[in-house]
């Protein structure tokens, strides 16, 4: 249970972040994917009205980001605020950006991991993976584990868990389970078990060459709760807990990539929209709350604890993901004391 049986679908980030600003106050926080409009910008901007000791805002265009850094300056002037340039499909440009951070502060109190693309046509990270997988798996990964030494410089007097690493999934997830034996989609024949569930309507179209993006959004979205349950397994004992959440239905650059015919879709199935204050507050419930400093669940929705489809949920899948996603860094990461 959260501490706020209260807080639902409307809750505005704002309110949140007042709510638990003593959880804020003097941290050093950590927000991947922040740009004008977006949740990343209102999770920032929440963030920021509360005093933290130094915000990072860590987004691939740097135009973009200092927009919204502009913006703090002006509504909250005493908040700190750093700036990093990071192309989460690139391993080269994750490598360096944790390198800046690190030269920026020695611990890290809470690492949003926010940023995420959805796109319908195929391509490719530097290193051949498939976009989706690349960016929003892959990525995550490889600057979590990179960043991890400084949650556990924060993690030492912190106390036991509120020392946290929150990772956004979507409620999409559900549609596919990780293809193992196909996680790039060239696309080859996979057992019934690694299988996406039926698709309707836009969401089964492919392009010619047999791409099908909900399929690999999807794919890349359960990789974010099995990392996480990978997370949940080994950290804690160190001091850090770690969560992952949907913020639900918003408007925003992520649908860019999408036809008429998708988004028509997209609004068809959503049973609501959000704004971006809104979207940003399961975020700061995942971040925040004193109550979830002890593992309580692994998924939320609207600022509670839900239920993740069974395929998300499996540890011997997410220690697989964990080596598979190992090998694709070339780098082993131990998370033991």
């Amino acid at each position: 249970m959260t501490s706020h049986s209260d807080f639902g679908e409307r809750t505005p980030g704002s309110q949140v972040a007042e709510v638990f600003a003593d959880q804020i106050r003097g941290k050093t926080i950590l927000i991947t994917g922040v740009s004008p409009k977006g949740i990343g910008a209102s999770t920032a901007i929440n963030f920021a009205s509360q005093s933290p000791g130094l915000l990072i805002l860590a987004s691939r265009t740097r135009s973009k980001v200092q927009e919204v850094a502009d913006e703090i300056h002006k509504k909250y002037p005493q908040t700190k605020v750093s700036i990093v340039t990071i192309d989460l499909s690139s391993q080269q440009s994750i490598r360096k950006a944790a390198i800046e951070v690190e030269a920026i502060t020695d611990r890290l109190d809470i690492l949003v991991n926010n940023a995420g693309i959805c796109v319908t046509t195929r391509s490719a990270t530097p290193e051949g993976i498939e976009q989706q997988f690349g960016t929003n798996h892959i990525g995550p990964f490889l600057f979590t584990n990179l960043l991890l030494p400084l949650l556990k410089n924060a993690a030492e007097t912190n106390p036991p868990g509120a020392t946290r690493i929150v990772n956004l999934t979507s409620a999409g997830h559900r549609l596919s389970p990780i293809r193992w034996s196909d996680y790039n989609f060239e696309p080859k024949q996979v057992p019934p078990e690694e299988d996406h569930l039926p698709l309707k309507g836009a969401f089964a179209k492919c392009t010619p060459d047999g791409y099908n993006g909900i399929v690999t959004y999807a794919q890349s979205k359960t990789a974010n709760i099995l990392f996480t349950v990978y997370l949940q397994k080994h950290l804690p004992q160190q001091g850090i807990s770690s969560y992952v959440l949907h913020p639900g239905s918003i408007e925003t650059d992520l649908s860019r990539d999408q036809d008429d015919e998708l988004s028509h879709q997209f609004y068809s199935v959503a049973k609501y929209w959000k704004t971006p204050d809104e979207g940003s507050s399961t975020t700061l419930v995942a971040a925040l709350d004193p109550a979830l400093n002890e593992t309580k669940g692994l998924y939320l929705v609207d600022c509670q604890i839900a239920e993740a489809y069974y395929h998300a949920t499996d540890p011997v899948a997410a220690d697989r993901l964990w080596k598979l996603s190992e090998e694709l860094v070339g780098d082993k990461f131990e998370l033991k004391a």
